[in-house]
């Protein structure tokens, strides 16, 4: 069990965990998860820490099919400059390593913004905090658990 999993356990929403054996050498983490649970890229969201105006870490949680725009992610924020989150920040704060940072369960808890677009779709994929494990709610679900705010994130 991963504090991801142990989160959606104790708050007693539905969810499904999905595991599959992960290709060290994937480009890219989501890609294959969705490639090889067979779903569309546009359901499985990856979990971006970034950097507000050097001064303090939050979580954008996006389609792993898009780009996040640092525009976006600093107005939603309430900052004017966004960069990605230094490897060694992502992991201290979170409590993952890179590749299995999930947006439930995480250390410290980060202000979290989830793209608007989530809201389409009625079961979501986010990393349930490992490498080749995702777990499956509704959107409403992973909002409140990760007491997310809905914002347009991506270009």
């Amino acid at each position: 069990m991963t504090p991801a999993i142990n989160t959606a356990k104790k708050s007693k929403v539905n969810y499904h965990v999905h595991e599959y054996t992960h290709d060290a050498t994937a480009e890219s983490y989501g890609d294959e998860a969705a490639q090889k649970l067979g779903i569309s890229s546009e359901r499985v969201f990856k979990t971006l820490v970034v950097n507000i105006d050097a001064k303090k870490l939050v979580v954008a949680i996006i389609p792993v099919s898009a780009m996040l725009s640092m525009k976006l992610i600093a107005k939603a924020s309430g900052g004017k400059k966004a960069a990605m989150a230094l490897r060694s920040d992502v992991e201290r704060s979170t409590g993952y390593v890179l590749g299995g940072v999930s947006p439930l369960g995480q250390k410290k808890r980060l202000s979290t913004f989830i793209d608007s677009s989530a809201k389409q779709f009625t079961t979501v994929f986010v990393s349930a905090g490992k490498r080749g494990l995702e777990i499956e709610l509704a959107p409403q679900d992973l909002q409140k658990l990760s007491q997310a705010t809905l914002a347009e994130l991506t270009q």
